[in-house]
């Protein structure tokens, strides 16, 4: 499929220059060790707690430290989806083609992204050295519904890198509907690739272009 090298590009684009050095920390802020600080704290302070907690939890982890990565997409599934928009995630990377699909589409659609932003990403756990997080204030009115949490991580030897997370209240829990590194949305990195494939193959071709894409990503192929 014509879309699919400018996918692969995309991947590589935010795998090596961005997220190798930056996912453990990306991925570690949604690692929920109690389920009462999705319900009380505020996005910020709940940012803040848990990835102080998750940092502490990687530097003593040996098997992720010396590169499972097995146990590191497991840590993904289990502890970081829950709090991550899937759905929403996927209609900002299909911008306008979003509502060309069915229910049924969207569902699959959505897993399949899913699917392929734990597999790109989660090996990137592995990656953790010496970077700490410095917290900005955070601009929030009460009954807002979406939130804009900003960070900068601060490695040795280099500039701090923007990290921004944006976050929308769904029933009692925030959760992250995309995330912004150095300036570059990780959800809409994708979007020129996708409706590329849609104008050429329809929805039909966009899912099986990141099915494909999953089974190489699975079989270890690049």
């Amino acid at each position: 499929m014509q879309a699919e090298p400018v996918l692969l590009s995309r991947l590589l684009f935010f795998r090596k220059r961005l997220m190798k050095p930056l996912f453990s920390l990306l991925l570690g802020v949604f690692v929920f060790c109690a389920p009462a600080f999705a319900q009380e704290d505020s996005p910020d302070a709940l940012i803040k707690k848990v990835t102080d907690d998750v940092l502490s939890i990687v530097r003593q982890d040996k098997d992720i430290q010396n590169g499972n990565t097995k146990k590191a997409i497991e840590l993904v599934e289990i502890k970081v989806l829950p709090h991550f928009n899937f759905q929403h995630m996927t209609a900002l990377a299909m911008g306008r083609d979003w509502n060309k699909a069915s229910p049924e589409q969207k569902k699959h659609l959505s897993d399949e992204f899913r699917t392929l932003l734990v597999r790109t990403y989660s090996n990137a756990l592995t990656s953790y050295k010496d970077q700490t997080v410095r917290y900005k204030p955070t601009r929030m009115q009460s009954g807002d519904m979406e939130v804009l949490v900003k960070t900068e991580i601060v490695q040795p030897g280099s500039k701090p890198i923007q990290l921004d997370y944006s976050l929308e209240k769904l029933s009692d829990a925030w959760k992250v509907y995309d995330v912004v590194v150095a300036g570059v949305s990780l959800v809409t990195n994708y979007r020129d690739t996708f409706n590329q494939e849609v104008r050429a193959n329809g929805i039909d071709g966009l899912l099986q272009m990141l099915t494909t894409k999953n089974k190489q990503l699975e079989a270890g192929k690049k």
